[in-house]
């Protein structure tokens, strides 16, 4: 659960509500403001630069195997990548082959991406939606710089937005203000209608990244389906105070997503114990349902920087990549 804190008198915790995010202006450069303009460019210039020195390599060996269809086998030549060689063929001709891949089609990358109002919590610098928002485009920029689409469905507990997937930096920018600056007109969490709306919308195979804080349930059932079609990966967005409270005294806290207020003495270790312990439950169930699913799973803290569990993610997933074609 995620909470808004407001001071209940002097000498008390005063946390200041976080306001709403603004909505998205129109498209084209007279309706968007100058603090949004900078905004999308240091986060556009960020994600270059990670993806130029830390992601693209692993990005493509991950999932080139998803838009290319093999071909052929030829002669093992110097500097031929050795994950491709075709250990069957070798053993059988005595000298070294490679498998040969042609292009089949593109790959189609899908961001769904959880806008509801706990979305919208961060105790630090940043709120969740800010680094969702980030990491959305280091994976787009990483996808249109390896010739693949990217698309975005934004979520609460209805669909607010709808991206169909295209190729281009342009359209990377427009998919990075949207998760922004979109006004959500939901306050509530629904996974599963998001995964059921994906599933219309993407009948042939792709990748989709599900960014939430997944303070939700009933979505395993249409997850695991979707999971068996498509390359699923979960990104986890979560904050200290999610898991963790400060003794501050009496503290008046609200709901993010149903408004409810209560009154919490944090003073009391017993009442943080629990509600670290709560958390804790919340969180390794949310592993377990995650791994029963194999859907992959990265897990990101505000506050904390995100760019090492994802070069941690992208490096194993390249690493199982090429064990399976070593196999092969």
């Amino acid at each position: 659960m995620a909470y808004r804190f407001r001071n209940t008198g002097p000498g008390e915790l005063a946390v200041r509500l976080l306001p709403k995010p603004k909505s998205a202006p129109p498209s084209g450069t007279g309706g968007i403001p100058p603090e949004l303009i900078r905004k999308i460019r240091r986060i556009e210039i960020r994600a270059r630069r990670l993806v130029d020195d830390l992601f693209l390599g692993d990005y493509h060996a991950v999932f080139r195997g998803r838009g290319i269809e093999f071909s052929e086998v030829r002669d093992y030549q110097p500097g031929d990548d050795v994950r491709a060689i075709d250990w069957n063929v070798t053993a059988r001709m005595g000298s070294p082959f490679i498998k040969k891949y042609v292009e089949e089609r593109e790959l189609t990358v899908m961001l769904v991406v959880d806008v509801s109002a706990s979305e919208a919590f961060g105790s630090g610098g940043q709120t969740k939606r800010e680094i969702a928002a980030e990491v959305g485009a280091l994976i787009a920029f990483s996808a249109i710089r390896n010739n693949d689409r990217v698309g975005l469905i934004a979520f609460s507990d209805r669909i607010e937005c709808y991206v169909p997937p295209k190729k281009g930096p342009r359209h990377v920018l427009r998919v990075v203000r949207e998760l922004l600056y979109l006004q959500p007109e939901g306050s509530g969490t629904s996974i599963r209608e998001a995964v059921e709306f994906l599933r219309r919308v993407l009948p042939r195979r792709g990748v989709v990244f599900l960014i939430s804080d997944f303070f939700d349930g009933g979505y395993e059932m249409p997850l695991r389906v979707l999971a068996r079609r498509h390359d699923v990966t979960a990104i986890t967005i979560n904050d200290p105070r999610e898991s963790e409270l400060p003794a501050a005294g009496l503290v008046e806290v609200q709901d993010a997503e149903t408004g409810a207020l209560r009154l919490i003495d944090t003073s009391d270790q017993r009442v943080r114990q629990a509600y670290a312990a709560r958390a804790t439950i919340m969180r390794d169930e949310c592993r377990r349902s995650l791994a029963a699913m194999n859907v992959d799973r990265i897990e990101l803290t505000t506050g904390r920087s995100y760019v090492e569990p994802l070069v941690a993610y992208f490096r194993r997933r390249a690493g199982r990549s090429g064990a399976r074609a070593g196999r092969g």
